[in-house]
């Protein structure tokens, strides 16, 4: 019975009646909110359960508190969910199913529940499924400051957030002779730790070797010491040793996805020659430990053919092309994959033009078949910094 018939007596419509007994004309009360639960009716009832503003039917917005932005089903339902929106409407517009005092189904606009992708196993997020289940059961944990600030668990144990599910870790050739190297200059425990932080997130690793024997590309994130390119021929059996200790160590963690076997060789003082030469011995290296890890091979910078590792790299299953392009330092623009920044380098740029230009990178980078990896997630030059990038609303993912 609706609040605004409270007060009213039923009315019996006129009829002809053929009156059995003495029963009529009848007089009567409702005995409303006993068997069918009103709330609006005796609100005390629920005054002693937790979570009590979190009923069935509760319709919430979810506004993320770093972008600044709400939670929308585009479409009211039946694809992903993006928090781009300044404003909530029914799109933003989540209805709740509660399951206990803090887990709930969330249903949208088309009447869909919003779950995690591939039957619960995923990391992603969309607004597509018919039915609830286990995959479409989330936990709202309020902070105990502010209760209107909460958190979205879901049934992975991982909380909604942006949406990156990998970490890219470049390493040096030195990182098989650890211990050697006193402290500071340790690597494998620190990695052995990372593969476990990224398990416990339900991440994936992309091991990058950076940096090999001799420099690849005279850059000193190559480990070079002086500036000089000097790998080739005879430091393919050492760079080879390096990604067997590698792949020998992680192949059977369930965290690692792909093994990079060099970072931005320069052309022309890498040869096309030796870099297929190495990739060919690499790739056997690491089909050695697993046969579905994929197997990255970076394409040449400087002087080369952007497409020139093709016909290789067609006969070798699950290897996949890294391809960095700067636009920061061309006259023009490329494209860009394994490693990108939304850095315009141009002194008068806006928020808004870093934005255009961030989403546009995404857009396009979004189409390639394996992925992306941003430069860096930590950067004091704050547009190479992904962190900054996301906390300051100048990127959205």
């Amino acid at each position: 019975m609706k609040q605004h018939f409270a007060a009213s007596l039923f009315l019996f419509s006129w009829a002809l009646i053929q009156c059995l007994g003495q029963d009529l004309p009848i007089k009567a009360v409702n005995l409303g909110g006993w068997l069918v639960i009103e709330g609006w009716m005796t609100p005390s009832l629920f005054d002693a359960i937790p979570n009590k503003d979190l009923l069935d039917g509760t319709q919430v917005h979810l506004k993320s508190v770093r972008l600044n932005k709400y939670l929308c089903a585009e479409n009211g339902g039946g694809s992903a969910l993006v928090a781009n929106r300044a404003v909530p409407r029914s799109w933003e517009t989540f209805r709740l199913w509660r399951i206990n005092e803090t887990t709930f189904n969330f249903r949208v606009l088309n009447k869909d529940f919003i779950g995690l992708s591939t039957q619960g196993l995923g990391n992603k997020v969309s607004a597509n499924a018919a039915e609830s289940g286990t995959a479409e059961s989330f936990r709202i944990v309020r902070n105990g400051d502010n209760p209107l600030r909460v958190r979205i668990q879901a049934s992975n144990d991982l909380y909604l957030q942006n949406g990156l599910n990998a970490v890219r870790i470049p390493v040096g050739w030195w990182i098989i002779y650890d211990p050697v190297p006193p402290k500071p200059f340790v690597g494998v425990l620190s990695l052995d730790n990372a593969f476990e932080w990224a398990f416990n997130y339900n991440m994936k690793v992309i091991l990058d070797l950076h940096a090999v024997p001799g420099s690849q590309n005279g850059n000193h994130h190559s480990g070079t010491r002086d500036g000089f390119l000097e790998w080739g021929d005879s430091r393919i059996p050492e760079t080879v040793s390096v990604i067997d200790f590698l792949a020998a160590r992680y192949a059977d963690h369930p965290s690692l996805i792909a093994i990079e076997l060099m970072n931005e060789p320069l052309a022309p003082g890498v040869t096309l020659d030796s870099l297929r030469k190495y990739y060919k011995a690499g790739y056997d290296a690491v089909r050695v430990y697993t046969s579905t890890a994929y197997v990255i091979l970076s394409n040449r910078l400087g002087e080369a053919n952007h497409t020139e590792l093709l016909p290789f790299a067609t006969g070798l299953n699950y290897s996949v092309i890294d391809v960095h392009y700067y636009n920061r330092y061309s006259d023009y623009f490329r494209t860009l994959n394994g490693e990108w920044t939304a850095d315009l380098y141009i002194n008068s740029a806006s928020m808004q033009d870093y934005q255009r230009f961030a989403k546009a990178q995404l857009d396009v980078y979004g189409k390639a078949t394996f992925g992306w990896a941003y430069w860096s997630y930590k950067c004091e030059q704050k547009h190479w910094s992904f962190r900054w990038m996301i906390e300051n609303g100048y990127m959205k993912l």
